[in-house]
């Protein structure tokens, strides 16, 4: 099925854009509906995956999860401080452009015929911290009960993760239905085009070129890694929400590590947090806007200090469409001197473009990933090489 879901959602994408005139409206409402019942059981679910996932992984890493655990920390703050950084480069380009920008004229959007959501009983963060710490706890004190729960839940999550897959296509296709009943993608083409279509080729340039390292120039393995990670970032732009889109990233992204523990540890932890594409968005529409609005092109130590404090403001992050935008506001207008008019803009942008941005986030967590294993492999070897000279040393005397 994961193999055929790239083809079923093109063919999803292309049926809705063809025909989406001669779909009954009623029909455009109960799969919009469906779509959103799909999202709120995903979401009601994924603590619990969150915290099977890691309790997994941290009791069977226990010896290194500690060091594990900084090293993905410190690589998130890496990797979205510089993707930051990166954007200052292009925001500064855009901003000799002669930009004319007005708020998008809002429009009664499609309405679900039902709305069911489900309560959310734990916190994401919540699980996250619980399957860290319960793991490493349990491995320590208990090994035996610790391998036993293991197997549990692995068991549990395989068949989650497989009825998951099974509902993508109609997940996305309610999304996609809104999207193009709502002339999202019309307005996005016709009066946004040039600053998206930036936004959207620094993303996913920059995103490619982490696979492409991760890959060694090699274009096989490249062309093999994104192919694997097409379901992901489709469902992102279709959902806009990485959270929801977690199980097929997780899928993805092992087929390209070949290495479930630490995927099944990665993804989870930073799915929220490392979000390439808010941090090329937000900021280049930002420069966007305040050209527009005629306010002064900020000098690189304001931007700096900016940067620092949009990569904290990312571990706060709410997961559902629209976010990334909402808790950077403040920052926005304490550091570049946004006004209300100018927030309510970059907002109208982010939400427009949020698809692209969730799309590139997903892309963005299954590089990451690729990334920190070869990295992990690199210095499992160097560690190897070290132990094999030490004993041969230790022979030689």
């Amino acid at each position: 099925m994961f193999h055929k879901m790239p083809f079923i959602l093109a063919a999803i994408i292309l049926f809705v854009v063809l025909f989406d005139g001669l779909i009954p409206l009623e029909v455009k409402s109960s799969l919009y509906a469906l779509s959103l019942t799909i999202k709120s059981a995903i979401i009601f679910i994924l603590p619990f995956i969150i915290f099977m996932l890691l309790f997994k992984t941290l009791s069977q890493l226990a010896s290194n999860a500690t060091k594990l655990i900084f090293m993905i920390l410190a690589g998130v703050c890496c990797s979205n401080f510089l993707s930051t950084m990166i954007s200052y480069k292009i925001g500064s380009a855009i901003f000799q452009f002669d930009l004319s920008l007005a708020l998008p004229n809002e429009a009664v959007g499609l309405a679900p015929a039902w709305n069911l959501t489900l309560p959310k009983l734990v916190a994401n963060d919540i699980a996250m911290f619980s399957g860290v710490i319960l793991g490493i706890l349990f491995s320590l004190f208990n090994r035996p009960v610790a391998d036993k729960i293991s197997r549990y839940f692995e068991t549990v999550v395989d068949i989650t993760l497989r009825l998951v897959i099974n509902l993508i296509p109609f997940f996305v296709a309610g999304f996609v239905i809104k999207l193009i009943h709502d002339k999202v993608m019309q307005n996005i083409i016709q009066d946004y085009a040039l600053i998206f279509a930036l936004v959207a080729v620094a993303q996913f340039g920059y995103i490619t070129f982490i696979y492409l390292v991760a890959s060694r120039f090699r274009l096989s393995r490249l062309s093999s890694a994104v192919k694997n990670m097409i379901p992901a970032a489709i469902s992102g732009f279709g959902s806009m929400s990485s959270a929801a889109s977690m199980p097929l990233t997780i899928i993805g992204t092992e087929k390209n590590t070949n290495n479930p523990n630490l995927t099944r540890l990665v993804i989870p932890a930073t799915v929220n947090v490392h979000l390439i594409g808010d941090c090329f968005a937000i900021p280049i529409f930002a420069f966007a806007v305040m050209k527009n609005f005629g306010v002064a092109e900020p000098a690189f130590m304001a931007y700096l200090v900016f940067a620092l404090y949009f990569v904290l403001a990312k571990f706060s992050v709410a997961a559902v469409p629209g976010g990334g935008i909402l808790v950077m506001l403040p920052i926005l207008e304490s550091h570049l001197g946004f006004n209300g008019e100018m927030a309510s803009l970059i907002t109208a942008l982010y939400i427009l473009f949020d698809p692209v941005i969730t799309c590139a986030n997903v892309y963005g967590n299954g590089a990451f990933a690729l990334a920190l294993s070869k990295l992990q492999g690199l210095l499992q070897s160097d560690n190897g090489t070290r132990d094999v000279l030490g004993a041969k040393g230790e022979a030689a005397g």
